[in-house]
């Protein structure tokens, strides 16, 4: 019982980092606050496994490791990723409350859905990367009203019921996802060093697991 305790510990760890990435945002040190947020997706990306191997269902059968991650999951990658939208100025200043709210609302739908998570392993909607999202619109500076017209879009398409991969559990192309995925991690954390000096080739080359994320989901929601 003490393993699967330490495992739910280790899952409860990703709140204090979202807090600390709150914190770094309000004192517009956006570089910490992305790392912090990293850190937490670190530990999301591994908790899962943990918690199966630990058997934490039937070892504290009362306690729900799911609701717990659900909670956390809302907060780092939505709540922090729009408090950051608002705070950072991304998009234009009068449209930082809305875009927002847009991106906190629908989640908040998205997070309630019964079929958020699928039993073979997808998500349905948009699955609320917005720590993701903010992360390129951040490093890329593209103009603001392109930065509100590409967040709008994403809130929009948590409504839409396409079927996206779930990366750690996908039953389909599992190993490639995973090698690319470590790749772009690794990426995404070189771009959050060499931030602001980031050069373009990384920049592109980032992109390629997002463009191949998108389109296997896609791919696999036609069939």
């Amino acid at each position: 019982m003490i393993g699967a305790w330490l495992v739910h510990l280790f899952t409860a760890s990703g709140i204090v980092f979202a807090f600390l990435a709150a914190a770094s945002i309000f004192e517009h040190n956006y570089r910490a606050a992305f790392a912090w947020l990293a850190a937490q997706i670190a530990v999301d990306a591994v908790d899962g496994l943990l918690a199966r191997r630990a058997d934490v269902r039937t070892r504290i059968p009362w306690f729900d490791g799911a609701k717990l991650d659900d909670i956390i999951d809302y907060v780092a990658y939505v709540f922090v990723p729009a408090l950051f939208v608002w705070r950072a100025l991304i998009v234009p200043d009068a449209w930082s409350l809305p875009v927002a709210a847009a991106m906190l609302l629908s989640s908040a739908y998205g997070f309630s859905r019964t079929d958020a998570k699928t039993a073979d392993h997808f998500f349905t909607g948009f699955p609320s990367y917005w720590n993701i999202a903010a992360f390129y619109l951040f490093v890329a500076e593209w103009p603001p009203a392109v930065n509100a017209a590409i967040l709008l879009a994403l809130a929009v398409l948590v409504f839409v019921p396409i079927r996206y991969v779930y990366p750690s559990r996908t039953p389909v192309r599992q190993t490639l996802t995973t090698v690319l995925g470590i790749g772009w991690a690794a990426l995404m954390l070189l771009m959050l060093w060499q931030y602001p000096d980031i050069p373009s080739i990384v920049l592109l080359l980032s992109a390629v697991y997002p463009v191949y994320y998108a389109g296997l989901s896609l791919a696999l929601n036609r069939r």
